[in-house]
C-alpha cells in the first residue's frame, strides 16, 4: 500500500460489520431464494422405517425412509452392530491422534488391506471422510502448471479438490468422450488427471469408464474414480462400477467410502503401492488429523464379510431400484437418465419442489428436495434412493403417494 493510500485508510477506516446483522440478513437472503435448509430428527437406527421427532410438538412418528445412502441396508445390520460394539469395548473410542504421530491400529492396517483386495488394487490408505478424501488426493497429486480434467456434475468434493491443488481446471460436458478429448488435446501440461464419479449422486446415472480410461491413456492422462455410491452396489461382487465396466486394475486412483452401502463411516484411495506410499507421505488430509476410531474400522470390517456372505444384496438393490424406477414412469414422472438406485424425480423450481417433500412427509414418506447449489437452477428433484431392505409394499407406497401428490400439484 502507498503511503497515500494508507493515509486515506487512517482518515476513512472501514465502517465495521455487525456480526449478528450479517448473519440475519444472510438468512433473509436464503430464505427468499427458497433455499432455507433445517435439520430433521430421527430416534433410533437407519433403517427402511425410523422414527422421527417433530421439534415443536414432540409428536414421534413412523415414516418410510426412501433419502439414506444406506443402499444395502447395513448401518443398523446385527453384524456391524455387533462388532462395532466389542471393538469399542476391546479397543477404546478413539484412535489418540494422527496415525503418524501416536502410532496406526492393527484393525487400520487389516482394514486397508482387505480395501485393497476388494478393490482389486495393491495397496489402499483410509482417510475419514469422502470429501477429505477426494480434497486430499488431488490436491497433493496436482499442483500449479498441472491440469485437471473434471465431469460438470462431479461432487462437490472432486471440485474443491481441483481447486486447492492450484492446477487449471477444465470442466468437460457431462460424460461427453468428445469434449474430454478435445480439452485433453489441447492440453500443453504435463501432468494431466481426469477425474469423476463412478455413479452420479443426483442424476443415478453411470459415467462413461471405459471410453474416460482409453481416451485418457491416449493423451498421457491419469484417471481418479470416485466410487462413493458405487462401492458395495454395482458388480458382480458389490466391487464398484470399476469391476461393472471390467476396469478392475486401469484405474490410477480408486476413491470409495465406508459409509453409505457398507454403513459404516469413513473412506478410502486405493492403487499402487507406490500411489498410496506417496498419500502417506504427502497428503495433508491424512497427516493433520485423528484417524478412523476402532468402532467404524471394526463394523466396515463387518460389512464386508456380510457382502461376501450374502452376494445376493447389489441384485436385490437392483430390483428395488428397477421397480421404483418403472413406478414413476408409468405415473408420468422424468427420473433423467438414472440407472441405479440413486433416483432423482424432477420438479423444476425450489418451490414445489420442497412443497412436494413437504407433503410426502405428511404421507409418512420422508424424501429430501434437492435445491441448488447442489443441482443446477431449474432442475430441482425429489433425490429419491432405494435400499436392498425395503420391501415391495414399501416401494408400493411411495409410488402410490408420489402419484397422489403430483396430481394434487399439476405436475403428472
Amino acid at each position: 500500500m502507498t503511503p497515500r493510500a494508507q493515509a486515506l485508510a487512517s482518515a476513512h477506516p472501514a465502517e465495521p460489520v455487525d456480526f449478528e446483522s450479517f448473519l440475519e440478513s444472510g438468512m433473509d437472503a436464503v430464505r427468499k431464494a427458497g433455499l432455507y435448509r433445517f435439520f430433521r430428527h430421527i430416534e433410533g437406527p437407519i433403517g427402511p422405517e425410523v422414527t422421527m421427532r417433530d421439534e415443536k410438538t414432540g409428536e414421534r412418528r413412523k415414516v418410510l425412509l426412501f433419502c439414506s445412502n444406506s443402499y444395502l441396508g447395513l448401518s443398523d445390520h446385527p453384524a456391524l452392530r455387533e462388532a462395532a460394539a466389542k471393538a469399542a469395548l476391546e479397543w477404546g473410542v478413539g484412535s489418540g491422534a494422527s496415525r503418524h504421530i501416536s502410532g496406526s491400529l492393527s484393525l487400520h492396517r487389516e482394514l486397508e488391506e482387505r480395501l485393497a483386495a476388494f478393490k482389486g488394487c495393491e495397496r489402499a490408505v483410509l482417510y475419514n471422510t469422502g470429501y477429505m478424501a477426494n480434497v486430499g488426493i488431488v490436491s497433493t497429486l496436482m499442483d500449479s502448471g498441472d491440469e485437471v480434467f473434471s465431469d460438470e456434475l462431479n461432487h462437490a468434493s472432486l471440485i474443491d479438490g481441483c481447486r486447492l491443488s492450484g492446477a487449471k481446471k477444465s470442466v468437460y460436458r457431462h460424460s461427453d468422450l468428445g469434449h474430454l478429448e478435445e480439452l485433453l488435446k489441447a492440453s500443453r501440461a504435463k501432468k494431466k488427471l481426469v477425474v469423476t464419479d463412478s455413479l452420479f449422486s443426483m442424476d443415478g446415472d453411470l459415467a462413461p469408464l471405459p471410453g474416460i480410461v482409453e481416451i485418457a491413456r491416449r493423451y498421457g492422462a491419469w484417471t481418479l474414480v470416485d466410487e462413493a455410491h458405487a462401492t458395495g452396489c454395482l458388480g458382480r461382487e458389490g466391487r464398484g462400477a470399476i469391476e461393472h465396466f471390467g476396469l478392475s486394475g486401469q484405474i490410477d486412483v480408486v476413491m470409495g467410502t465406508l459409509g453409505k452401502a457398507l454403513g459404516s463411516f469413513g473412506a478410502f484411495a486405493a492403487g499402487s503401492a507406490r500411489l498410496i506410499e506417496y498419500l502417506i507421505n504427502r497428503s495433508r488430509m491424512l497427516i493433520f488429523t485423528t484417524s478412523l476410531p476402532p468402532a467404524a474400522l471394526a463394523a466396515t470390517l463387518a460389512a464386508l464379510d456380510v457382502l461376501a456372505r450374502e452376494p445376493d444384496l447389489p441384485r436385490r438393490l437392483e430390483q428395488n431400484a428397477l421397480r421404483l424406477r418403472e413406478g414413476l414412469h408409468q405415473s408420468g414422472f422424468s427420473t433423467l437418465e438414472s440407472r441405479s438406485h440413486i433416483v432423482p424425480v424432477v420438479i423444476g423450481e425450489a418451490g414445489p419442489t420442497m412443497e412436494f417433500a413437504r407433503k410426502l412427509f405428511e404421507q409418512g414418506v420422508f424424501v429430501t428436495g434437492i435445491r441448488p447449489p447442489t443441482v443446477p437452477p431449474g432442475t430441482c428433484r425429489l433425490r429419491v434412493t432405494v435400499m436392498a431392505t425395503h420391501t415391495e409394499g414399501q416401494i408400493d407406497r411411495i409410488l402410490e403417494a408420489t402419484r397422489k401428490i403430483g396430481k394434487e400439484l399439476g405436475i403428472v
